[in-house]
């Protein structure tokens, strides 16, 4: 069985655990977070490491609140993304107190990913069939002499709503093979009556097709791609002027330049299950009841760990 690699983008999510951030909140009844079910997910898919990408000041947090646990029921890895992790010749700008991207978060485990991975964020819950999917796309896969072979979970859009607020989605056009065409990141998504809309800078709405495939940033790749985000990071770094201190090298943008380019096929692989997240606040008490839920149609134990 070739091995698989599940990465989970987890530096973004604040210097402190516990109350204050939102996205590492209990929303099992034992304690369990969002990350804990994606990580149940993907080793029952199949993947068989899990690598954390985390910054160097959250490691001994980090391993307390979830790593020690995982490190007992899998192999497991750290990465560290940090400000000044830059290819030699640049360094980071005095003020810059943004992240550098997705696309350094991946880059970052190059040394320590040698297998086709997975990519997720750390605080979206995204369902088993989309694990399983992109775990099989990986297994399966055949590689191409002429063009990159990756894929991408394509989630239904009134799936991935909140009813707290608007979110971004990243719209997807695909062709008649189910070959990823463009991504177009689009903001301010509503649900409505209707299904869902885009709100106007005016105030008003216009209307948005619910099942339309989004991208939730959960990607299917090969370690092919380390040496296009490093050749491709320097060139971002290189086109940054001094001013600029949040443009971001994002995964959608480098993903959507290579198809554009003619040197990736990307595959969507679609997935009806429902989308949770801690977008806002008030979202915790939706995203408890719909694990709640889940647990009592039987789909996860009550105790996901034993």
């Amino acid at each position: 069985m070739k091995n698989t690699t599940l990465v989970i983008m987890a530096a973004g999510i604040g210097s402190r655990f516990g109350g204050g951030i939102k996205q590492l909140e209990p929303v099992g009844p034992n304690g369990e977070i969002i990350m804990d079910y994606s990580i149940h997910d993907a080793l029952e898919a199949g993947f068989n490491k899990i690598v954390f990408i985390i910054r160097k000041d959250l490691d001994k947090d980090f391993r307390e609140i979830i790593g020690n646990r995982i490190e007992k029921i899998a192999d497991v890895a750290y990465a560290y993304q940090e400000l000044d992790n830059l290819p030699d010749g640049f360094t980071k700008p005095a003020d810059r107190t943004k992240p550098w991207g997705t696309g350094q978060a991946i880059l970052v485990c190059q040394d320590i990913v040698k297998e086709p991975f997975a990519v997720i964020n750390a605080d979206d819950y995204y369902g088993k069939e989309a694990f399983v999917k992109i775990h099989d796309y990986l297994i399966s896969m055949q590689p191409s002499k002429d063009k990159f072979n990756f894929c991408m979970a394509g989630f239904i859009l009134g799936n991935t709503l909140s009813d707290n607020g608007s979110v971004t989605r990243g719209i997807c056009e695909i062709d008649s093979e189910n070959h990823l065409l463009n991504v177009n990141e689009t903001h301010d998504i509503i649900k409505t009556e209707d299904g869902a809309a885009v709100m106007n800078a005016d105030g008003t709405t216009a209307p948005l097709d619910p099942q339309s495939h989004v991208s939730m940033n959960m990607w299917g790749f090969t370690p092919d791609l380390f040496p296009v985000l490093e050749e491709g990071f320097i060139e971002f770094l290189g086109s940054l002027s001094a001013d600029d201190l949040k443009k971001e090298y994002l995964l959608p943008i480098i993903a959507d330049q290579l198809i554009k380019d003619g040197r990736a096929q990307v595959t969507l692989l679609e997935t009806n299950d429902k989308w949770f997240g801690v977008t806002y606040k008030e979202d915790k008490a939706s995203v408890t009841a719909a694990i709640k839920d889940l647990i009592e149609k039987g789909v996860y134990p009550a105790k996901l760990f034993a």
